[in-house]
């Protein structure tokens, strides 16, 4: 297995990506634009989601393809940004055709971000519907990753979160990408150290090389728990896409979903805890012309997970610090 081209989510034919953000507020808001209407699903595991246009990812329900996703900060607020992506869509004319009308269907999930030294008195409207519009209308296939978009105002336990993406390109030739917002209330670093619990799935020194610590700290499955002193609960979430080119089914993209979110276990310590709303989205563009044989659907599914556990490293190793930081950027250490 090796890296897509851009080690992006848009190494997968088909998707482009958006950012938009407020440093003041210290939030943001990221958009996948579907090129097509692309088989969509969902799988939530976290016990504090926040989501809109999810139930119609169920694959016993009508609608089978979605034009966008959203992944937003703000918490409930948040869900206002795709509002701003369906009115950039239905401006082209794009959405589920019903009469005259175009509905552009945008499930979007939120993360909780409220708590992070930002300054929240937005006025009598949020800004999230602005947001979504501008991170749709710049959408395009090379992206930063870090403290941008959804993953500005992200934090994990002891470090900043961040966005992350990931590609690879599967020995059939099949992609699947990834990307991230990780804000979890478990850690993504073993310990105090700068270690990743990702590190057996990394490819190219992508998050740092640094391997696994040798040899493990004494107190490396000791929980650290954003914050414990505060019992905040629910001041977290990881919230993420995977995608692939694979033509699939919306059962066999749910599956994927599930498969992908063995990706956070293998990077975050703990995840879908009671107070995280840790959910993945799923998307087959269809774009390979290929549908995978059984044997390679259960390829396509370790490679979700491991693809995505890599994603949510580069989004914490990627963060960059910001005046009013409560927690410490990785590479700050």
């Amino acid at each position: 297995m090796k890296t897509g081209e851009k080690n992006l989510i848009t190494d997968v034919q088909g998707l482009r990506v958006g950012h938009a953000q407020d440093n003041k507020i210290k939030t943001g808001t990221s958009v996948i634009l579907c090129d097509t209407p692309s088989v969509a699903a969902v799988q939530v595991l976290g016990g504090g989601p926040g989501t809109r246009e999810t139930d119609l990812l169920e694959p016993h329900n009508t609608v089978e393809r979605v034009h966008a996703i959203c992944l937003s900060g703000g918490s409930a607020f948040g869900l206002d940004a795709a509002g701003g992506v369906q009115s950039y869509l239905r401006g082209l004319s794009i959405g589920f055709e019903v009469g005259e009308h175009h509905i552009p269907i945008v499930p979007s999930a939120i993360l909780f971000d409220l708590i992070n030294g930002g300054h929240k008195d937005w006025g009598l409207h949020s800004p999230y519907r602005e947001l979504g519009y501008q991170a749709a209308s710049g959408a395009s296939h090379q992206f930063a990753l870090g403290s941008v978009g959804a993953g500005l105002g992200a934090l994990t336990a002891n470090k900043r979160g961040g966005l992350g993406s990931a590609s690879s390109v599967l020995d059939n030739g099949l992609t699947i990408g990834a990307l991230v917002a990780a804000n979890p209330m478990g850690s993504v670093n073993i310990a105090q150290t700068q270690h990743f619990w990702a590190a057996p799935f990394e490819l190219d020194n992508e998050f740092g090389g640094l391997g696994y610590p040798h040899p493990m700290p004494d107190d490396a499955t000791d929980l650290q728990i954003k914050f414990r002193e505060m019992q905040r609960g629910g001041a977290n979430t990881t919230i993420a896409v995977i995608a692939t080119d694979a033509e699939l089914t919306k059962a066999e993209a749910k599956r994927l979903a599930i498969s992908a979110h063995d990706g956070f276990a293998r990077a975050i310590w703990p995840c879908h805890t009671s107070y995280d709303g840790d959910l993945v989205f799923a998307l087959s563009t269809g774009t390979s012309g290929r549908k995978p044989t059984p044997d390679e659907y259960i390829d396509l599914c370790a490679a979700a997970s491991s693809t995505m556990a890599r994603a949510i490293a580069r989004g914490i190793y990627s963060a960059t610090a910001q005046a009013g930081d409560l927690l410490p950027a990785w590479n700050a250490q």
